[in-house]
């Protein structure tokens, strides 16, 4: 299998980073996603920037288990940013080998996030990274659209676009959309799935995003439409939060079962021939 299968933090939110390494080399995969920087204030802030006993010992596990960082996580854009803040975490990254950087939309002034982003993505590139920004649709970076308008006003060769499954589907977006965008900006995919319909607010939204996805192959989003108009081997990180299954089973266990719903799921698509 050449496809990069990647564990996404989010899956795996009641461990630690080290432990979240050792669970995803446990579970089978050869990298994992890192949240260096907390998504919400409810969450458990780690000490993950800069030369912390904690990143040392998540380089030792990485080292350890021959497990390689895809991506670091989350910075936000917000109208109060300063791009300049960044750079402890940036660097704290490439140390721990990671290329992609998730970046999340959080300023109504689309013209000073684009400016803000541009000047992201200037500092990440002496360190080979590549900012990738996250549409959702409760911010403000809503759709795919958006973000593409976003890419091609900043004009940065390590920008990219990650698309979510689940925020790309509510956020209305369609398959074909992706396959019209530069190739070139599409460096990483989070895949998981989720029901059909679609949350009635905000509030289901959010939940449904943060506690309770679903496995691929279990749920209504159309994976393999989206999978088809991503660059073959597109790398794939697995961020599928189930709250309510983690009562029960363990991390290793669910991290488990969900690659091998993504390899049966990738079994399904078309041979082709890459571009």
């Amino acid at each position: 299998m050449s496809r990069i299968l990647s564990l996404a933090a989010l899956t795996v939110l009641e461990l630690s980073p080290p432990d979240m390494v050792s669970c995803a080399a446990a579970a089978g995969y050869t990298h994992v996603g890192l949240r260096l920087l907390p998504a919400t204030p409810q969450e458990a802030a780690w000490p993950m920037v800069g030369d912390t006993p904690l990143v040392r010992e998540v380089r030792a596990r990485l080292d350890d288990t021959g497990t390689s960082v895809l991506d670091i996580e989350i910075l936000r854009l917000k109208p109060d940013t300063c791009i300049e803040d960044f750079a402890e975490v940036l660097e704290t990254g490439a140390k721990l080998g990671a290329r992609n950087v998730l970046v999340a939309g959080n300023d109504p002034d689309e013209a000073r996030l684009t400016a803000r982003f541009a000047d992201l993505c200037d500092l990440a590139a002496p360190l080979g990274l590549f900012p990738g920004l996250e549409p959702m649709p409760w911010t403000d970076v809503r759709d795919f659209a958006q973000a593409r308008r976003i890419l091609t006003t900043a004009r940065r060769p390590n920008a990219g676009i990650i698309v979510d499954p689940l925020h790309f589907d509510r956020a209305g977006s369609v398959p074909a959309e992706i396959a019209q965008a530069p190739s070139e900006w599409l460096h990483f995919a989070q895949l998981c799935d989720a029901p059909s319909e679609r949350p009635a607010n905000t509030e289901g939204l959010l939940f449904q995003a943060r506690a309770e996805r679903l496995m691929p192959g279990e749920g209504g989003l159309d994976l393999l439409g989206i999978l088809e108009a991503l660059p073959p081997d597109t790398p794939l990180s697995l961020e599928i939060p189930m709250v309510e299954l983690a009562k029960t089973v363990g991390s290793v266990e669910r991290a488990r079962r969900m690659r091998a719903a993504t390899l049966a799921l990738l079994a399904r698509l078309p041979n082709r021939h890459p571009h």
